[in-house]
């Protein structure tokens, strides 16, 4: 889950090192401005919950800014990578189909980056997302971008081999709009939902990131 320092569709979801990745350009600056929205600029010891950590480049990025972050994911690699690159993170194996409230409670910050469009059952996704967060806390998820003309755009040059290859072992099997989005998460409890469009100029982002609140 998250994003992985070799995702190339002919090759399937690899991790060959703990380093950012292209994505990281435009997801994590967006990601710091959300944050430091809920928490104040200061935002030290904020206590954020990293749900598809991949191999930890984005929760170093926040834990070198003061946040205080745990984090899990189902990659054995990526979490490998995470551990021996960032040893002093707290990452490990997990899964949004586990009780992690359960196991590490509720934050006022949970965070999900590119891992929505991976999961099988995305209702449990967003249930234990949910679960979570603390009452009066915030969920922040993005997923890669679809809307009509990105999508008309794709069709026209002949991209949607590439855009939706079938052909990527543990590669995206949810293509999400804004609708569905908000729709899976107003399902799972979450109000005041916002989304923003990051990577380029509107009609054809890279990505979405949606802010959800718990009450």
């Amino acid at each position: 889950m998250a994003l992985s320092s070799e995702h190339k569709p002919d090759r399937g979801y690899a991790y060959a090192d703990a380093r950012p990745t292209c994505a990281h350009r435009y997801l994590v600056p967006a990601l710091l401005n959300l944050i430091a929205s809920v928490g104040g600029a200061g935002g030290r010891g904020l206590r954020l919950f990293d749900l598809g950590c991949g191999s930890g480049a984005v929760a170093k990025a926040l834990a070198d800014r003061g946040y205080d972050v745990t984090g899990v994911d189902p990659s054995e690699d990526g979490i490998r990578l995470a551990n021996a690159e960032y040893p002093s993170l707290g990452l490990g194996l997990g899964s949004a189909y586990d009780d992690l409230a359960g196991k590490f409670g509720t934050f006022p910050v949970v965070y999900s980056l590119e891992v929505v469009e991976h999961v099988y059952y995305p209702r449990k996704f967003a249930k234990c997302l949910f679960d979570l967060v603390e009452p009066g806390g915030v969920a922040i998820v993005s997923t890669p971008y679809n809307g009509y003309l990105k999508n008309l755009a794709i069709a026209l040059a002949g991209g949607f081999d590439r855009h939706a290859t079938a052909l990527w072992d543990n590669g995206h099997i949810k293509f999400w709009s804004i609708r569905t989005l908000r729709t899976l998460l107003e399902e799972a409890g979450f109000t005041q939902i916002e989304f923003r469009r990051v990577g380029r100029f509107a009609p054809l982002a890279k990505s979405m990131i949606a802010v959800a609140h718990r009450r």
